[in-house]
């Protein structure tokens, strides 16, 4: 299993966590292979994305809070115009 995880957080949880103060990323449709080299947590403000992962598919939407496991390979499918917000570590 890829260990990719996908929440619906609260407000709470996302005002403890400080999400509005994480860097800002957006992709238009596409496709693109990825490493991550350090844990990535993510808040997804809109779009659509699939990434596959050690033969597993993971989907995700608005309001997602998506963590990758440092050290995870995977291949991102952007199926909408994504806008999020991430941290690392």
């Amino acid at each position: 299993m890829s260990k990719i995880t996908v929440e619906k957080p609260s407000k709470e949880k996302l005002a403890e966590m400080k999400t509005g103060t994480w860097g800002d990323w957006g992709c238009c449709v596409s496709e693109f292979d990825w490493h991550y080299d350090d844990r990535e947590t993510c808040y997804i403000l809109e779009g659509r994305v699939e990434v596959e992962a050690e033969g597993e598919i993971v989907s995700f939407g608005p309001g997602d809070l998506v963590v990758f496991p440092k050290g995870l390979s995977c291949r991102w499918k952007v199926t909408e115009p994504v806008r999020k917000k991430f941290r690392f570590g």
